[in-house]
């Protein structure tokens, strides 16, 4: 017989309320037979009333664990405030991937080393500008040997987005895959952290284009001194060229493989290429002619003396754009300014760029708006843009958020047919050398300083739209996207080709055919 007691520890006292006693038990038959009552065990009502006040606690907190168990399944698409994007194919990819067994992570092994202090970064620019210094802070971290803190993005530039590293990046995967490379922490340990908000670590703008040497004789004393060191300003610190191998590896490694976006970008990037290539092939156009783009570089041409009056008040608006008075002819010969969207149809039908090819406007709002973008429309019809390709509850919570708006854009360029920037910024580069990385896809490299001569023959009828293709074609012969060695230039680092644009130390042989695709 198993016996279930309940016992009341007495001092041998006793007062009124002890002396109401029920008399309340069972036996248990380990038989399982029968069950009887037994006046075994006394219970008074005051341990009645505690005993089901823990019977309703036992089972408030089964129906919380439950729900948590549900928050798990249902959290990304409620809870997160985050877009979840599903259809007829999602569900059965959801169905299969319930009744699969999660494949294993293997992560690389952790790597040991004497940690000489903890280096934290501040990102500035826009998103591939500080996706750039995430990679070249990483190689510099790895280097010195210190640990390095997630990085923290840029809030106050023009566009202002209050995305943190883990709103576009999967943060989990940027630690995880680099372990055997670089420690990388979420934040400080709290004493260190205390530390940093007395003011008691050290803060700079490392010089830029800088060789590793800099941060071995300046920076890594630093951190043996103050145990934390600040970076403030991250974009183009670290030279082009003239660097270890296994540094420019690891700056690829860390963008080709460690800078993953988050999931929700991911997908939802997925859903734009796959709508696109259900109606055949695309074009990405990365059309720089955004308002802020033209004042800041004070490119005006085809502008009326409003537009040109508008862009000059933005640029003096801002204090941090340096430079005010700007010949905008003289930059346009020189090649310095972004083509406009009447230039940029001439010169895709001029390359012999279908007329019914999908183009993809991979760009912010268009200065101008429709009105500038009607050249361009009315040679090439079947414009898109993700606003027009998806729902707006699908980008809902993507706006105003511009870098995590690039980061689809980012996306969708890689897996375009053709790539083609009117303007060599930021993601311009980076886009063309992650195209390179992933086998030559076909990108075009506009020649601006050759074309706008041509362009203007052509427009003034000095040149007949024959010998105005036939040139256009010359000049980008050898401008789609080909395998190249970087120009090095001593002692002119800005004008030397950029790392992220063709990375060639982390590419296949130089001689190997060119990939179609």
């Amino acid at each position: 017989m198993m016996l279930l007691r309940l016992a009341k520890v007495s001092n041998g006292k006793s007062n009124h309320c002890d002396s109401e006693e029920m008399e309340m038990g069972f036996n248990v038959l380990s038989g399982g037979g029968e069950v009887v009552k037994s006046k075994r065990f006394i219970v008074r009502p005051k341990i009645k009333l505690w005993t089901a006040r823990a019977i309703t606690t036992v089972i408030l907190w089964t129906i919380v664990v439950q729900l948590m168990a549900i928050g798990e399944f249902w959290g990304p698409k409620l809870l997160k405030g985050m877009p979840y994007c599903f259809s007829h194919s999602d569900a059965s990819s959801m169905a299969v991937a319930k009744y699969s067994a999660p494949a294993k992570v293997l992560l690389p092994p952790k790597r040991i080393y004497k940690n000489n202090g903890y280096l934290m970064v501040s990102c500035n620019g826009g998103l591939n500008q500080m996706r750039a210094a995430i990679c070249d802070m990483v190689a510099i971290a790895r280097h010195l040997n210190v640990t390095l803190i997630v990085p923290e993005l840029d809030k106050a530039s023009f566009w202002a987005d209050p995305s943190d590293f883990q709103d576009i990046f999967d943060v989990d995967n940027f630690i995880a895959s680099l372990r055997d490379e670089v420690r990388i922490l979420k934040q400080l340990p709290p004493r260190l952290k205390r530390r940093v908000e007395l003011g008691l670590s050290y803060s700079l703008p490392p010089i830029s284009w800088s060789d590793i040497s800099y941060y071995e004789k300046q920076i890594l004393p630093l951190l043996w001194k103050h145990k934390v060191v600040h970076l403030n300003r991250t974009d183009t610190r670290l030279a082009n060229n003239g660097l270890p191998l296994e540094i420019q590896k690891l700056r690829c490694r860390v963008n080709f493989n460690a800078l993953r976006f988050t999931s929700q970008i991911e997908q939802l990037g997925r859903k734009i290429v796959r709508i696109l290539r259900e109606r055949g092939p695309f074009l990405v156009l990365h059309l720089r002619y955004e308002m802020d783009m033209l004042a800041f570089s004070g490119c005006t041409h085809g502008c009326d003396s409003s537009e040109v009056d508008e862009l000059t008040r933005m640029r003096y608006a801002y204090p941090w754009w340096k430079e005010k008075v700007i010949n905008s002819e003289l930059k346009r010969r020189d090649g310095l300014c972004p083509l406009t969207p009447e230039e940029t149809a001439l010169i895709l039908t001029a390359l012999d760029i279908d007329r019914s090819i999908q183009i993809y406007i991979a760009a912010g709002e268009i200065f101008g708006g429709e009105k500038r973008m009607a050249p361009l429309r009315a040679t090439y019809p079947n414009l898109v843009r993700k606003e027009t390709l998806l729902e707006p509850s699908d980008l809902r919570y993507f706006q105003n958020h511009s870098s995590q708006m690039a980061a689809l854009d980012y996306l969708v360029s890689l897996e375009s047919d053709i790539f083609v920037p009117t303007y060599d910024g930021n993601m311009a580069k980076v886009v063309e050398g992650h195209r390179r990385f992933l086998g030559y896809k076909r990108t075009i490299l506009l020649d601006r300083k050759q074309l706008v001569p041509l362009i203007d023959l052509y427009t003034n009828n000095s040149l007949s739209w024959g010998d105005f293709s036939i040139k256009v074609k010359k000049v980008h012969a050898k401008r789609m996207g080909n395998p190249k060695t970087r120009i090095v230039i001593p002692y002119k680092p800005k004008e030397e080709d950029y790392f992220y644009a063709n990375p060639h130390e982390c590419l296949p042989l130089q001689d190997e055919p060119l990939r179609s695709t």
